[in-house]
């Protein structure tokens, strides 16, 4: 990992080295040509405005085009540009990239009045993305693909798919719509290849490749179009015509997105973070579920409080209270992600679910039984050796933390389980509102078992 960090730093650092030597620019494109893009982005972003905006008039607009998709925030460096400069890198970009590099620009009016800029055709594409919500495949498919007619000719969709190929790179799939403008199937670019002549192309086409609605739900369909593994999927309006296809690039952001979502609702929060946003937002989606948790919080405590005569009689019960709410905040942790990974499919029946909390009780029982064994003997060897208790005592106290401890993993295996999917059944996110509740309800049957059995076993001791 480092060799190739350090490997895309030296080019970075060649890169700059070149733009500022001085060197004429036939010499300097012709040098950039043999680098990717990605590595002239990286540059771009370090150089100097007076550099950027020589590399502009040198690279043009088609070049920048290609670059300008590496760039993280794309919107400041557009900003540097001439209206029009900045309508013509847009205009080139794909649609989809375009859309992402106009997010970037806050000011809504510049917004409207780059795509207004755009020729006709690339501002339509921009506002047939934009058309859908945030949440709909529509909103993160490209117009790049390459359609021809189901009454073609095999030589007929060769010379489309030439003439196309000028303003569209995603080639490896090629769609076909009938007569009436349907979608009608697809063809693998190999197969249109080694077609002869005289071979009919109904032959070569895939009546049955999937297809999707521009309007259907992203988290819904994610683990679909990621289950198909293909390079891209045709993309369908209400008509059934093909409007844009989701390419396997698009469908791993997607995923990303999808992952770095799940794993901020699961932290209590309301949306991702980055490094840019305002300490004010960042308040804004912690503190509501802060508050949520104290009061939670709250009643754990007083639970607690229910057991003070015990704790203020043998106070060596709170150094293990730590060990057995952790272990059970981990069990239940462990079945959440489990479950919510399972419920992704909405084909699993409630047959399937009782059986699969089951299967999650006996694994938690299990790892409890063997966990608490464990804990029976190291905590009594640690309260004789270093505390000096005596073994008959030090094994009373230990088998109360062990079997606590096999207690709270079942519940919490259970509780893990049935709290999401409670949650899935009257359409809540489960990701969002199990991963505190869970906690909290964990702590609770915790310290009740733990010190529930002390008091009944240990108090008259």
């Amino acid at each position: 990992m480092e060799t190739k960090e350090l490997l895309e730093i030296t080019k970075s650092e060649e890169i700059i080295e070149l733009i500022r030597s001085g060197i004429s620019n036939e010499e300097l494109i012709e040098a950039l040509d043999d680098y990717h893009e990605n590595d002239i982005a990286e540059a771009y972003e370090t150089l100097a405005p007076e550099d950027r905006e020589r590399l502009y008039d040198i690279l043009g607009a088609e070049k920048l085009s290609e670059i300008f998709p590496y760039i993280e925030n794309v919107g400041e460096y557009i900003a540097e540009m001439t209206p029009d400069q900045a309508a013509d890198v847009l205009e080139n970009m794909d649609a989809d990239d375009a859309v992402d590099a106009l997010e970037d620009i806050e000011d809504e009016e510049q917004r409207e009045k780059l795509i207004t800029l755009m020729d006709i055709e690339a501002s339509a594409d921009v506002r047939l993305i934009n058309s859908y919500d945030e949440d709909e495949i529509g909103s993160m498919m490209t117009t790049n693909y390459i359609v021809i007619g189901s009454n073609f000719t095999v030589k007929q969709a060769m010379r489309a798919l030439i003439s196309q190929s000028k303003d569209n790179d995603n080639i490896n799939t090629i769609y076909v719509e009938d007569q009436e403008k349907k979608y009608y199937g697809a063809i693998d670019l190999r197969d249109l290849i080694i077609a002869r002549d005289y071979t009919p192309l109904d032959d070569i086409i895939q009546h049955s490749y999937p297809s999707i609605s521009a309007d259907a739900s992203i988290t819904d369909n994610i683990e679909m179009l990621k289950d198909y593994a293909e390079d891209s999927i045709p993309v369908l309006n209400p008509a059934e015509e093909i409007i844009g296809v989701i390419t396997s690039q698009d469908i791993i952001e997607a995923v990303d997105d999808e992952m770095g979502e799940d794993y901020a609702r699961l932290a209590g929060l309301t949306a991702e973070e980055d490094l840019d946003e305002k300490i004010g937002e960042s308040i804004k989606k912690r503190l509501p579920w802060l508050i949520l948790l104290l009061g939670l919080g709250m009643v754990t405590s007083s639970v607690i409080g229910l057991f003070d005569v015990i704790v203020a009689q043998m106070a060596i019960l709170v150094v293990f209270q730590s060990l057995i709410l952790d272990m059970a905040g981990n069990v239940g942790t462990q079945s959440l992600a489990v479950t919510i990974r399972v419920l992704m499919d909405e084909n699993v029946s409630g047959a399937e679910k009782a059986k699969f909390v089951f299967k999650e009780m006996r694994i938690g029982g299990s790892n409890g039984l063997i966990v608490g064994s464990m804990a029976l003997i190291f905590v009594a060897a640690y309260l004789h050796i270093l505390k000096g208790y005596l073994w008959i005592a030090a094994f009373q106290i230990s088998a109360i933390v062990g079997f606590s401890l096999f207690a709270a993993m079942l519940v919490s295996s259970f509780v893990g389980t049935i709290i999401p999917i409670f949650f899935h059944k009257i359409k809540v996110d489960p990701a969002v509102a199990s991963g505190p509740l869970i906690t909290t309800v964990n702590d609770m049957v915790a310290v009740v078992t733990y010190y529930g059995l002390a008091t009944i076993l240990l108090l008259e001791l």
